[in-house]
């Protein structure tokens, strides 16, 4: 172990049910800078930790497919390193219902660890019953149900994106109220009562980012107030948010069908804030959904292609 710095090391234990995307949380926090290590034994946490603090921080995937795991033991290592000023530690549990595990085990045709001569389903409930006093300690819980993985990563995210002492990162999206409100947003704001350019059939076909949407519903007489109200919240919280340390914030306005003025909202807010200096990222999670799920990030006033989040769901273990 290298020399301690004057920062605690920063420790964070992945758990959850088998299915759920520990994998994805894993593999997510390595690509933030994370020393990731996936099915550590509980009993090498000790060796692991021996001598000074790492320099880097690390996350350690400890689930019941570890040799002789047990929440309680894991527990117990969680607090005893919590307990130490040296370092800063986060038990994140990765959740999913168990009727989504099921038919991800049912599509990829994989066998469960706890249960790989016996229906899918024995395990899932097996490994409900072991994780449960782990899921009620979790400082960070993630609930993968309705996320793909790419979703799953940028929840990840929101939490320790910006280690290392990076930036405030600004996610800024559009959705529709009828697909439910957006798992994480932190900031939301409905933008239903404005003036519906869906009403108008030559504007149906378009969306918020068209300057005809945007200018018809910029004459509705509520339009200004509502913008410059929520611009100058934006000016508020972000820099408290920063100086809170919160390393992702995700900002959505949503509507009725998400593709005209939670659009249009979303891309004058996002280039707004870009324009201001803030780390922007920009998702229409509900205009053409059959389109492949990428996110368009910038520094600086420039103009974005959308972003669309896709219905698909991949096997995470």
């Amino acid at each position: 172990m290298s020399t301690p710095s004057s920062q605690p090391a920063h420790v964070v234990f992945v758990t959850g049910p088998s299915g759920a995307g520990r994998s994805t949380a894993i593999h997510a926090l390595e690509d933030l800078g994370f020393e990731a290590i996936d099915n550590l034994p509980l009993s090498l946490l000790p060796r692991l930790l021996e001598g000074a603090p790492p320099d880097r921080p690390m996350a350690l995937c400890i689930d019941p497919r570890t040799r002789n795991f047990d929440a309680r033991d894991l527990i117990a290592a969680h607090q005893k390193l919590e307990a130490d000023p040296a370092y800063a530690v986060d038990l994140v549990f990765i959740n999913c219902a168990a009727d989504t595990l099921e038919r991800r085990y049912s599509e990829t045709r994989r066998r469960h660890p706890l249960a790989p001569d016996a229906d899918p389903a024995e395990g899932i409930l097996l490994e409900k019953e072991m994780l449960a006093p782990l899921k009620k300690h979790a400082d960070v819980l993630i609930d993968t149900t309705h996320l793909t993985p790419h979703r799953t990563r940028d929840e990840v995210g929101r939490f320790f994106g910006s280690e290392g002492g990076a930036e405030l990162a600004v996610q800024v999206m559009s959705f529709s109220y009828k697909r439910a409100l957006p798992t994480g947003a932190d900031l939301v704001f409905d933008c239903r009562f404005l003036r519906n350019p869906h009403w108008d059939l030559d504007l149906r076909p378009k969306d918020g980012r068209a300057p005809v949407v945007q200018g018809y519903i910029a004459e509705d007489a509520r339009f200004e107030p509502f913008k410059a109200q929520v611009f100058a919240m934006l000016d508020l919280l972000l820099p408290a948010f920063k100086e809170e340390g919160k390393s992702h914030l995700t900002v959505a306005f949503g509507c009725t069908g998400g593709r005209h003025r939670s659009v249009a909202l979303t891309e004058l807010a996002a280039t707004r804030l870009a324009e201001q200096g803030w780390q922007v990222s920009k998702r229409h999670r509900d205009v053409d959904r059959s389109a492949t799920s990428n996110t368009d990030r910038h520094r600086g006033p420039i103009k974005w292609s959308a972003v669309s989040g896709g219905d698909g769901e991949a096997m995470q273990t």
